[in-house]
């Protein structure tokens, strides 16, 4: 072979190697690169989520001190829906559950339903019976005018109508309805009289749930893993179509916040519950009361600061 041939092989060959060192170093830095600002990205993460759990600190105490001021006792779970972090006070003491008991109801009928025990296309008759205080939507109906059983879980919730919560009650029973509730998960809610039903509640029978059992709740909703998505959605859906806004969504933005909740009051009780969405993110807000004023007005109030304070908190990042 030629001398000049040997050396045109070898140049290609070096000219090769070359290209294939490059290639490799090319590649090496290419990995390395990512590597670099994979390891930036998840120390910037760190960070963050460092600065949000000790500001997450921070609302704790400011939530517990407001707490601490006010006249009554107060059960309350606060839960950030992306890490799991909770705020609580009280969770689990026993309290009357006035028209939070309707969600569980609701939820109730739709257990059944799965069930085949309750067709929610059922046709119901308002009675007089169940026309009691409290009852804004149907109160001012006739006797037997027909609803389906799924048409009266609109008024029980976004009104928190008594007549309506009274009409379902009848239907499935209280055995029935606590047995539901167990089969749920619920510990501490039972039902054991009526909506406004005070001659049973002068005589020490009362609805209880605690706050707990209402996170409990809203938290399997807002998972969708209430009997299943679909079921969850709507349920949530009907929640959020909530028209008694003085608590919670009281002092928060619309633009914002969307709020899906159920409040409870009688005399000396004022609660809300349920899951703000917002863009930065979404939270879980039980607050219970029993207060010793002469209205409900301060409990309200409390409610409202408590939501505020941690919408605020999400604002901050």
């Amino acid at each position: 072979m030629p001398r000049q041939s040997i050396s045109t092989i070898k140049m290609r060959t070096k000219v090769k190697l070359l290209l294939a060192f490059l290639v490799i170093l090319a590649l090496s830095s290419f990995v390395a690169y990512k590597a670099y600002w994979r390891y930036q990205d998840a120390l910037a993460k760190k960070m963050i989520l460092e600065k949000r759990k000790a500001a997450w600190a921070v609302l704790e105490n400011k939530l517990k001190s407001r707490i601490a001021n006010f006249n009554g006792t107060v059960g309350l779970v606060v839960k950030d829906l992306d890490t799991g972090w909770e705020i609580d006070l009280n969770q689990g003491r026993l309290m009357p559950a006035a028209s939070l008991v309707k969600i569980p109801i609701m939820l109730a009928y739709f257990y059944a339903a799965s069930e085949g025990k309750v067709s929610l296309q059922n046709t119901v008759y308002l009675k007089s019976s169940d026309k009691v205080a409290g009852s804004k939507v149907l109160g001012s109906m006739p006797t037997g005018t027909r609803f389906t059983v799924e048409g009266l879980f609109s008024p029980m919730i976004t009104q928190s109508d008594n007549a309506a919560a009274n009409a379902l009650i009848s239907i499935l029973g209280f055995d029935n309805l606590n047995s539901y509730f167990k089969k749920m998960g619920l510990k501490s809610t039972n039902l054991s009289r009526k909506m406004m039903d005070f001659s049973e509640r002068k005589d020490g029978v009362e609805n209880y749930t605690s706050a707990a059992d209402c996170a409990f709740l809203m938290n399997k909703l807002y998972q969708g893993r209430f009997l299943d998505k679909k079921t969850s959605q709507r349920c949530m859906e009907i929640l959020g179509d909530q028209k008694i806004n003085d608590r919670i969504p009281r002092k928060l933005p619309k633009s914002s916040a969307f709020v899906a909740h159920k409040t409870g009051l009688e005399r000396h009780i004022c609660h809300d519950v349920g899951i703000v969405f917002t863009a930065k993110g979404d939270f879980l807000i039980c607050v219970l009361v029993k207060h010793k004023d002469k209205t409900a007005q301060n409990a309200k109030r409390l409610i409202s600061d408590i939501a505020l304070s941690t919408y605020r908190y999400y604002c901050s990042f």
